[in-house]
């Protein structure tokens, strides 16, 4: 199945919370994985957060980090081209989602991807809304 996650899904991967076991299960059972280009970059912040309030170490983060760029290796990269962006503007006059949620969805139906996976309940309903079939974790 085309599974697209987005950040907030996708960086159970790299620090144990909950939901971390679900996401492992989503990536396992995917045939294709989608990631938004604003993917890595939301999680790199995550994981600097995390270091700077020092909930992790800096052993952690690099390990966190080298794992993160291993696994998108094997993903499909969703650009933020115009039909992306306008789509955006669609879900956003339409849900109330913040502007990166509203990208995840946006690129997320560009790829068609066949599962959206995240952790944000606004968002899901409004992946849902979109016509997305969704997988909260």
């Amino acid at each position: 199945m085309k599974t697209f996650l987005d950040s907030s899904a996708f960086a159970k991967r790299f620090v144990d919370e909950t939901g971390s076991d679900k996401v492992e299960d989503v990536c396992d059972r995917a045939s294709e994985l989608g990631l938004s280009v604003i993917c890595v970059p939301e999680i790199i912040s995550a994981l600097n957060r995390r270091r700077r309030e020092r909930s992790l170490t800096e052993l952690q983060y690099s390990k966190a980090k080298q794992q993160l760029m291993e696994d998108v290796r094997d993903a499909d990269i969703i650009n933020l081209a115009v039909p992306v962006v306008a789509f955006s503007l669609h879900v956003l006059e339409e849900n109330p989602v913040r502007a990166m949620d509203a990208l995840h969805i946006a690129c997320a139906m560009e790829w068609g991807a066949q599962l959206f996976v995240s952790s944000d309940r606004k968002q899901l309903r409004a992946a849902q809304r979109a016509g997305l079939k969704t997988h909260a974790v």
